[in-house]
């Protein structure tokens, strides 16, 4: 019997001896050094994603971080239920690794790895933590420490991700702010600074 192409066997799908029907699928092959990444995105995740876009690899389980970019965006999603029970409408982002398999031991076929995807990059970007961030008005704000004194201070956001927030104007670059305000902070409350803890 003759397989359709080059490779190696990844998967017996028919290990003993019996008769099948024309067609059925008896083996998997493929080639482990031309691996892709099936990355499942949340819809609203998945439409901020183009073909070409940079890709970082990680906890894949080497010690490096490995590069790739975005093959294609698939385009139908499918639903899913999170482990929360909340069902999600997910798509899968196709991605190539551009790493050697030289440099990618062990790595195979239906392994886990987590991908960073680059939606959008700038040379310099003045950036605020996104738990410094809340809501005043029609738009954001921050509290700025200024003398040891808390003040408001009106923002205009840019892209942001889940950890930081491009700030296109309202802040200065190597302003203080407060991280997580509570409801004892306001305008002219005396605030110090403290080290986060690890």
């Amino acid at each position: 019997m003759r397989a359709p192409g080059d490779g190696v066997v990844l998967k017996i799908l028919q290990e003993n001896e019996t008769t099948v029907a024309a067609g059925t699928a008896i083996v998997e092959i493929g080639d482990p050094a031309a691996l892709e990444l099936v990355v499942d995105l949340l819809s609203e995740d998945a439409v901020r994603v183009s073909p070409g876009a940079q890709v970082e690899i990680v906890d894949w389980g080497g010690d490096t971080a490995l590069a790739g970019h975005v093959i294609r965006v698939e385009p139908y999603g499918h639903r899913k239920v999170s482990v929360l029970g909340i069902e999600e409408q997910r798509v899968n982002v196709i991605v190539a690794i551009d790493t050697p398999a030289a440099a990618r031991p062990g790595l195979g076929h239906g392994y886990r790895a987590e991908a960073h995807i680059v939606v959008w990059q700038a040379p310099q970007v003045l950036q605020a933590p996104v738990g410094a961030l809340f809501r005043a008005a029609r738009g954001w704000a921050v509290y700025a420490v200024e003398g040891g004194v808390a003040t408001t201070r009106a923002i205009t956001l840019g892209h942001r991700n889940a950890r930081f927030a491009e700030v296109l104007s309202g802040l200065d670059e190597g302003a203080r702010v407060v991280l997580y305000p509570s409801e004892r902070v306001h305008d002219g409350a005396r605030v110090a600074a403290r080290e986060a803890e690890s």
